[in-house]
């Protein structure tokens, strides 16, 4: 079932679920923080070819990776994160910290302190003032007069 494009909508998370939000490609960017970075790599999630392949497409369309030649006969390619794809780090770690804690089950991938190697959990902080924020802390506020429609 196709969807309409969240493309156009004046929500930052609708624009980012428009290119990000299908399971697949979540799967792919969070594979290539681990170090994917070559179609085989990839195909270890057990992801059909053809999907495979529009993924990374689509993800090198919207620069959140780049294409690189490795081999030329056959011409071969890798796909290394861009600035906009590393910028998505902390919007997977936030899944995983979030995952961790509600969905029970093995969990292979930990998010490491490159400095001291201690793992690490994604938190929010204000601006403004430093204050390290939980739920409790934040609202989420409509602007007036904004519509989410497209």
């Amino acid at each position: 079932m196709k969807h309409a494009s969240l493309a156009e909508m004046n929500c930052p998370v609708a624009r980012t679920l428009d290119v990000v939000g299908e399971w697949w490609t979540v799967l792919i960017v969070r594979d290539a923080f681990i170090g994917a970075r070559r179609f085989e790599d990839f195909r270890r999630l057990g992801i059909a070819d053809n999907i495979l392949s529009a993924r990374l497409k689509r993800l090198v369309d919207e620069g959140i990776l780049g294409r690189r030649l490795y081999q030329e006969r056959p011409e071969r390619y890798e796909y290394l994160l861009t600035e906009k794809g590393r910028d998505l780090l902390l919007v997977v770690g936030a899944m995983a910290t979030w995952g961790m804690k509600w969905m029970p089950g093995d969990n292979v991938n930990r998010m490491r302190h490159v400095a001291c190697g201690n793992q690490v959990t994604v938190r929010g902080y204000c601006e403004d003032c430093g204050q390290a924020l939980t739920v409790d802390d934040v609202q989420l506020v409509r602007l007036e007069g904004s519509v989410t429609a497209a």
